[in-house]
């Protein structure tokens, strides 16, 4: 359950860059995207990236989740704002960014001044 939560937490924010690097095919089959994604509004899924940034930059920076709540804030806007509708139709089936997406997202990792996953 752990390895589940950790997954889904890095997947939503920050694009599966380096979570899905170092997953097996077969974590990735298990993974079952938030039913919800199909139909939130994008305000909903900003603050579902959001949430999930502030989850994995903490850790990453070992620092209180408040003190990355606003460059999370920064990156979900940026990441959400550069997505066309196809790479947000992905992300809303899959609830992870595709390729495309996900290069838009470590783009705006950089832009906010975020730490890249490794």
């Amino acid at each position: 359950m752990r390895l589940r939560t950790l997954l889904a937490a890095g997947v939503l924010a920050l694009g599966a860059t380096a979570a899905l690097a170092g997953a097996s095919s077969s974590q990735l089959e298990a993974y079952q995207p938030d039913p919800s994604l199909r139909t939130a509004p994008k305000s909903d899924l900003e603050a579902r990236v959001r949430r999930a940034c502030t989850v994995v930059q903490a850790r990453l920076q070992n620092s209180a989740e408040t003190s990355v709540e606003r460059p999370c804030g920064c990156y979900a806007k940026a990441t959400l704002r550069a997505l066309d509708a196809s790479e947000i139709e992905a992300y809303r089936a899959t609830g992870y960014f595709n390729d495309s997406a996900r290069a838009k997202a470590l783009g705006a990792i950089d832009s906010c001044k975020l730490q890249r996953p490794v």
